[in-house]
């Protein structure tokens, strides 16, 4: 494994994410795998989120599949990035149990799945 694939490893590992399939990994989803360590470092994100996010182009502009590809080679508590987020959210302002699950898991909000969402909002406390 190279330095960088390792690097990611590590920075998955201290998230409770791991990479499930480096080696099969092209160059393009390698450095989107190495991006979405970084931003699960630095905030809760769900799967769709994050794809968009690499995948944007006001984001990272890899290419849909490979952002795709990086994404679901990684092995990430979805609910746990959730509740990250929930407790994010709080920290900033008041939500209700169904306002913060709305916003988790709408289109236009984090794209969380409902019952991750509402794992979120309910582990932030806000049910």
């Amino acid at each position: 494994m190279n330095k960088i694939a390792a690097g990611a490893v590590f920075s998955c590992a201290l998230l409770g994410a791991s990479i499930t399939s480096a080696q099969t990994l092209t160059g393009p989803q390698k450095n989107a795998v190495r991006s979405a360590s970084s931003y699960l470092s630095m905030q809760g994100f769900s799967r769709d989120g994050l794809i968009e996010q690499l995948s944007s182009p006001y984001g990272d502009s890899y290419d849909v599949a490979d952002a795709t590809r990086a994404v679901d080679s990684l092995s990430v508590d979805w609910n746990a990035q959730a509740a990250r987020s929930a407790e994010s959210y709080l920290n900033m302002m008041g939500f209700s149990c169904n306002g913060l699950i709305e916003q988790l898991s709408s289109d236009y909000g984090d794209k969380y799945t409902n019952s991750q969402a509402t794992y979120g909002a309910q582990q932030a406390g806000a049910c």
